[in-house]
Protein backbone atom coordinates (compact mmCIF):
# COMPACT_ATOMS: atom_id res chain seq x y z
CA UNK A 1 0.00 0.00 0.00
CA UNK A 2 1.49 3.39 -1.20
CA UNK A 3 1.57 6.02 1.47
CA UNK A 4 -0.66 9.44 1.18
CA UNK A 5 2.78 11.47 2.23
CA UNK A 6 6.76 12.07 0.21
CA UNK A 7 9.53 10.89 2.02
CA UNK A 8 12.06 13.84 0.88
CA UNK A 9 15.76 12.55 0.83
CA UNK A 10 18.27 14.45 2.40
CA UNK A 11 19.99 16.59 -0.19
CA UNK A 12 22.30 19.47 0.88
CA UNK A 13 22.02 23.00 0.15
CA UNK A 14 24.43 24.85 -0.71
CA UNK A 15 23.86 28.85 -0.42
CA UNK A 16 26.50 30.31 -2.88
CA UNK A 17 26.64 34.02 -4.41
CA UNK A 18 28.78 35.83 -7.49
CA UNK A 19 30.76 39.15 -7.66
CA UNK A 20 31.50 40.26 -10.84
CA UNK A 21 32.79 42.75 -13.23
CA UNK A 22 29.13 43.99 -14.83
CA UNK A 23 25.75 42.34 -15.69
CA UNK A 24 26.49 40.72 -18.95
CA UNK A 25 27.66 37.39 -18.67
CA UNK A 26 28.76 36.57 -22.48
CA UNK A 27 31.44 39.78 -21.80
CA UNK A 28 31.99 40.02 -17.51
CA UNK A 29 33.66 37.85 -15.59
CA UNK A 30 33.18 36.47 -11.77
CA UNK A 31 35.87 37.63 -9.57
CA UNK A 32 34.38 36.30 -6.55
CA UNK A 33 32.73 33.26 -5.98
CA UNK A 34 31.67 32.15 -1.94
CA UNK A 35 29.15 29.61 -0.41
CA UNK A 36 28.16 28.18 2.65
CA UNK A 37 27.33 24.28 3.84
CA UNK A 38 24.99 24.55 6.39
CA UNK A 39 25.28 20.87 7.12
CA UNK A 40 28.95 20.31 7.02
CA UNK A 41 29.20 23.94 8.45
CA UNK A 42 31.96 24.97 6.36
CA UNK A 43 32.42 27.64 4.01
CA UNK A 44 34.01 28.50 0.44
CA UNK A 45 35.31 31.88 -0.45
CA UNK A 46 37.68 33.09 -3.24
CA UNK A 47 38.95 35.78 -5.16
CA UNK A 48 39.34 35.61 -8.68
CA UNK A 49 41.46 37.05 -11.31
CA UNK A 50 39.02 37.76 -14.11
CA UNK A 51 41.81 38.85 -16.62
CA UNK A 52 40.16 41.84 -17.27
CA UNK A 53 40.08 45.21 -16.07
CA UNK A 54 36.95 45.74 -12.72
CA UNK A 55 35.12 48.73 -13.52
CA UNK A 56 35.07 51.55 -11.31
CA UNK A 57 31.07 51.42 -11.17
CA UNK A 58 31.23 47.45 -10.44
CA UNK A 59 34.18 48.33 -7.69
CA UNK A 60 31.91 51.25 -6.21
CA UNK A 61 29.44 48.39 -5.81
CA UNK A 62 31.15 45.47 -4.01
CA UNK A 63 34.71 47.33 -3.24
CA UNK A 64 36.55 44.32 -4.81
CA UNK A 65 39.51 46.28 -6.92
CA UNK A 66 42.02 45.39 -9.73
CA UNK A 67 44.76 45.13 -6.98
CA UNK A 68 42.83 42.94 -4.60
CA UNK A 69 42.65 40.55 -7.60
CA UNK A 70 46.10 40.87 -9.25
CA UNK A 71 47.54 38.01 -7.51
CA UNK A 72 44.40 35.82 -7.25
CA UNK A 73 43.96 32.17 -8.67
CA UNK A 74 41.76 32.41 -12.38
CA UNK A 75 38.51 30.46 -12.32
CA UNK A 76 40.23 27.93 -14.04
CA UNK A 77 42.25 27.18 -10.99
CA UNK A 78 39.56 27.59 -8.60
CA UNK A 79 36.32 25.81 -10.41
CA UNK A 80 37.16 22.20 -9.39
CA UNK A 81 37.90 23.58 -5.89
CA UNK A 82 34.74 24.66 -5.69
CA UNK A 83 32.63 21.16 -7.23
CA UNK A 84 34.82 19.33 -4.48
CA UNK A 85 33.22 21.81 -2.14
CA UNK A 86 29.59 20.89 -3.76
CA UNK A 87 30.17 16.98 -3.91
CA UNK A 88 27.33 14.49 -3.44
CA UNK A 89 23.41 15.19 -3.89
CA UNK A 90 23.07 18.90 -3.55
CA UNK A 91 20.92 21.82 -4.84
CA UNK A 92 22.81 25.37 -5.38
CA UNK A 93 20.58 28.35 -3.77
CA UNK A 94 21.00 31.81 -4.43
CA UNK A 95 19.03 35.16 -4.54
CA UNK A 96 18.13 36.18 -8.37
CA UNK A 97 19.87 32.95 -9.19
CA UNK A 98 18.05 32.40 -12.38
CA UNK A 99 18.57 35.83 -13.76
CA UNK A 100 21.95 36.27 -12.97
CA UNK A 101 24.50 34.27 -10.45
CA UNK A 102 23.79 30.73 -12.62
CA UNK A 103 24.16 32.45 -16.18
CA UNK A 104 27.95 33.43 -14.82
CA UNK A 105 28.44 30.15 -13.74
CA UNK A 106 27.52 28.56 -16.96
CA UNK A 107 29.12 31.58 -19.04
CA UNK A 108 32.39 30.85 -17.16
CA UNK A 109 32.09 27.03 -17.53
CA UNK A 110 31.92 27.85 -21.20
CA UNK A 111 34.72 29.78 -21.68
CA UNK A 112 36.80 27.80 -19.82
CA UNK A 113 35.64 24.64 -21.73
CA UNK A 114 34.53 22.51 -18.58
CA UNK A 115 31.67 20.67 -18.47
CA UNK A 116 28.62 22.01 -17.84
CA UNK A 117 27.62 21.31 -13.98
CA UNK A 118 24.76 19.02 -12.59
CA UNK A 119 23.09 20.90 -10.46
CA UNK A 120 20.01 21.62 -9.43
CA UNK A 121 19.21 25.17 -8.12
CA UNK A 122 16.76 27.73 -6.29
CA UNK A 123 16.73 31.10 -6.80
CA UNK A 124 15.12 32.34 -3.36
CA UNK A 125 14.22 35.70 -4.71
CA UNK A 126 11.56 33.31 -6.80
CA UNK A 127 10.45 32.03 -3.65
CA UNK A 128 10.26 35.54 -2.24
CA UNK A 129 8.08 36.81 -4.49
CA UNK A 130 6.08 34.33 -4.58
CA UNK A 131 5.19 33.69 -1.03
CA UNK A 132 5.92 36.85 0.31
CA UNK A 133 3.55 39.05 -1.98
CA UNK A 134 2.54 40.90 1.26
CA UNK A 135 5.94 42.96 0.93
CA UNK A 136 7.23 45.85 -1.33
CA UNK A 137 10.48 44.77 -2.01
CA UNK A 138 12.07 40.97 -2.42
CA UNK A 139 15.98 42.51 -1.97
CA UNK A 140 18.06 40.09 0.12
CA UNK A 141 18.75 43.45 2.28
CA UNK A 142 15.09 44.59 1.97
CA UNK A 143 14.63 40.30 3.67
CA UNK A 144 16.68 40.94 6.08
CA UNK A 145 15.36 43.72 7.61
CA UNK A 146 11.87 42.16 7.38
CA UNK A 147 13.06 39.06 9.41
CA UNK A 148 15.42 41.14 12.19
CA UNK A 149 18.72 39.75 10.99
CA UNK A 150 21.28 42.33 11.56
CA UNK A 151 23.19 44.02 8.66
CA UNK A 152 26.78 42.93 7.07
CA UNK A 153 29.04 44.25 4.68
CA UNK A 154 26.48 43.79 1.61
CA UNK A 155 27.91 43.04 -1.80
CA UNK A 156 30.73 40.98 -0.73
CA UNK A 157 29.69 37.55 -1.58
CA UNK A 158 30.31 35.60 1.50
CA UNK A 159 28.79 38.02 3.62
CA UNK A 160 25.78 37.89 1.17
CA UNK A 161 25.03 34.59 1.66
CA UNK A 162 25.55 34.18 5.61
CA UNK A 163 22.73 36.37 4.79
CA UNK A 164 21.13 34.34 2.55
CA UNK A 165 20.93 31.81 4.60
CA UNK A 166 19.67 33.07 7.45
CA UNK A 167 16.70 34.55 5.27
CA UNK A 168 15.92 31.47 3.57
CA UNK A 169 15.75 29.23 6.93
CA UNK A 170 13.28 32.41 7.43
CA UNK A 171 11.37 32.02 4.15
CA UNK A 172 11.08 27.96 4.38
CA UNK A 173 10.99 27.02 8.20
CA UNK A 174 10.85 23.66 8.13
CA UNK A 175 10.35 23.05 4.70
CA UNK A 176 13.11 20.48 3.24
CA UNK A 177 15.01 21.80 0.44
CA UNK A 178 13.72 19.53 -1.74
CA UNK A 179 10.25 20.18 -1.49
CA UNK A 180 11.25 23.93 -1.62
CA UNK A 181 12.96 22.79 -5.35
CA UNK A 182 9.27 21.05 -6.07
CA UNK A 183 7.59 23.44 -5.10
CA UNK A 184 9.09 26.08 -7.33
CA UNK A 185 9.46 23.77 -10.16
CA UNK A 186 5.85 22.26 -10.04
CA UNK A 187 4.18 25.51 -10.03
CA UNK A 188 5.21 27.46 -12.52
CA UNK A 189 4.30 25.95 -15.84
CA UNK A 190 6.09 27.25 -18.55
CA UNK A 191 4.56 28.65 -21.70
CA UNK A 192 5.24 27.16 -24.96
CA UNK A 193 3.57 30.36 -26.35
CA UNK A 194 2.94 34.25 -26.14
CA UNK A 195 0.16 34.52 -23.64
CA UNK A 196 -0.71 37.90 -24.62
CA UNK A 197 -0.11 41.11 -26.99
CA UNK A 198 0.23 40.85 -30.99
CA UNK A 199 2.33 37.76 -31.14
CA UNK A 200 -0.19 35.92 -29.03
CA UNK A 201 -0.53 32.34 -29.14
CA UNK A 202 3.01 32.38 -31.26
CA UNK A 203 5.50 30.06 -30.36
CA UNK A 204 8.39 31.68 -28.33
CA UNK A 205 11.23 30.33 -29.72
CA UNK A 206 9.61 32.27 -32.77
CA UNK A 207 8.91 35.67 -31.41
CA UNK A 208 10.91 38.84 -32.69
CA UNK A 209 14.43 39.57 -30.88
CA UNK A 210 13.36 43.14 -31.08
CA UNK A 211 9.60 42.29 -29.65
CA UNK A 212 11.95 40.17 -26.47
CA UNK A 213 13.67 43.16 -26.28
CA UNK A 214 10.83 45.40 -26.06
CA UNK A 215 9.45 43.00 -23.31
CA UNK A 216 12.50 43.29 -21.08
CA UNK A 217 13.38 46.76 -20.87
CA UNK A 218 9.59 48.13 -20.64
CA UNK A 219 9.74 45.42 -17.65
CA UNK A 220 6.89 43.50 -18.90
CA UNK A 221 8.50 40.55 -18.15
CA UNK A 222 8.71 41.85 -13.98
CA UNK A 223 5.18 41.84 -13.25
CA UNK A 224 4.46 38.84 -10.92
CA UNK A 225 1.69 37.46 -13.41
CA UNK A 226 4.18 37.46 -16.06
CA UNK A 227 6.95 35.36 -14.19
CA UNK A 228 6.87 32.05 -15.91
CA UNK A 229 7.02 33.60 -19.27
CA UNK A 230 10.04 35.15 -17.88
CA UNK A 231 11.34 31.89 -17.03
CA UNK A 232 10.64 29.68 -20.03
CA UNK A 233 12.71 32.91 -22.09
CA UNK A 234 15.19 32.50 -20.22
CA UNK A 235 15.49 28.61 -19.89
CA UNK A 236 15.00 29.07 -23.45
CA UNK A 237 17.99 31.00 -24.11
CA UNK A 238 16.07 33.91 -25.55
CA UNK A 239 16.28 36.18 -23.37
CA UNK A 240 18.65 39.27 -24.75
CA UNK A 241 19.70 40.92 -21.48
CA UNK A 242 21.60 37.57 -20.13
CA UNK A 243 23.02 35.73 -22.90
Amino acid sequence: MRNNYTVWIMVRAIYYDTETTGVKSEKDRIIELAAFDPIRDISFSQLINPGIEIPNEATAIHHITNEMVSASPSFKEIWPEFLAFCDGEVILIAHNNDNFDKHFLLAECKRNEFATPNFRYIDSLKWARKYRRDLPRHSLQHLREVFGIPPNQAHRALDDVVILYQVFSKMIDDLPVEEVFSLLNESSKMPHTMPFGKHRGKLLTELPKNYIRWLEENSVLDKLENESLKTALTQLNLSLIHI
